[in-house]
């Protein structure tokens, strides 16, 4: 059975010494957790202050966005050596905010996957469609072509270090969160299309989160759902307590 991921995106929020004391409660709270994978991905400039922190725990450290050079004049840019260099193990790409807000396309996502992967570094890619997409029926259509676009020329070996993130672009920040059923429906959806895609083990193994106004209240009911295989988590993962509810709600998801 696949083993639930959960994640925590602390976008462009706190402090350095808010990011320090929140990795720090988190070690003594779910430091020791181990039957649910579990990272955090804060600012840039905290990053490797906090991997530090949490070196001796089972909580890894990813970035929130990545180039897809490795080097090269792209001033205020972040490449994947850079990531590597400060602790990362997982870097997000495709968010929603990135697609939506600052114009990344399909193709220049994908760019990063590859080059992401042949670091080493595992990417998070997300997809989801906005409202007027739902409202007009194209969910499926949407999904899939980021799906099938992002992982172009993705192996399936290379398949093993890659997790999708289903995140439903009206349900970010609104606090309007996708019914466990609507969840569960895309997610069986993107099962299906990486099955088609890379054959049944590998669509067996892959990880697919939720992400969209996750908290420990939905959490469960979430992750409950049979392909729901954890949550990307945003304003929850920025306080310990709710964070910690959400992961403790994964542990007992599916025993």
């Amino acid at each position: 059975m696949r083993q639930l991921f959960v994640a925590g995106n602390w976008k462009m929020r706190l402090n350095g010494r808010q990011s320090i004391r929140l990795a720090g409660r988190l070690r003594e709270r779910v430091g020791d957790v181990t039957d649910v994978r579990l990272a955090v991905c804060p600012p840039f400039v905290y990053l490797k202050s906090v991997a530090e922190l949490l070196s001796e725990c089972s909580i890894d450290v990813g970035a929130q966005n990545m180039h897809a050079e490795e080097a090269g004049a792209f001033t205020g840019e972040v490449a994947g050596p850079m990531l590597l260099d400060v602790g990362c193990r997982y870097v997000i790409l495709g968010h929603s905010e990135r697609r939506h807000v600052f114009g990344e396309t399909d193709e220049f996502i994908n760019q990063k996957v590859l080059k992401a992967l042949s670091l080493g570094l595992e990417p998070i890619v997300c997809g989801g469609e906005t409202l007027s997409q739902r409202e007009a029926v194209q969910t499926e259509s949407v999904v899939s072509d980021q799906l099938k676009s992002g992982l172009a020329g993705v192996t399936a070996e290379q398949m093993a270090k890659v997790t999708i993130a289903y995140e439903p672009v009206w349900a970010i920040g609104t606090g309007r969160t996708a019914t466990p059923q609507q969840a569960e429906d895309v997610h069986a959806l993107l099962r299906a299309l990486l099955t088609e895609m890379y054959g049944a083990d590998v669509s067996a193994d892959t990880v697919i989160q939720y992400g969209g106004s996750v908290k420990p209240e939905n959490a469960a009911e979430l992750m409950a759902m049979p392909n729901v295989d954890g949550a990307l988590v945003g304003g929850a993962s920025l306080e310990a307590a709710s964070f910690e509810g959400i992961i403790r709600a994964a542990q007992s998801a599916r025993k």
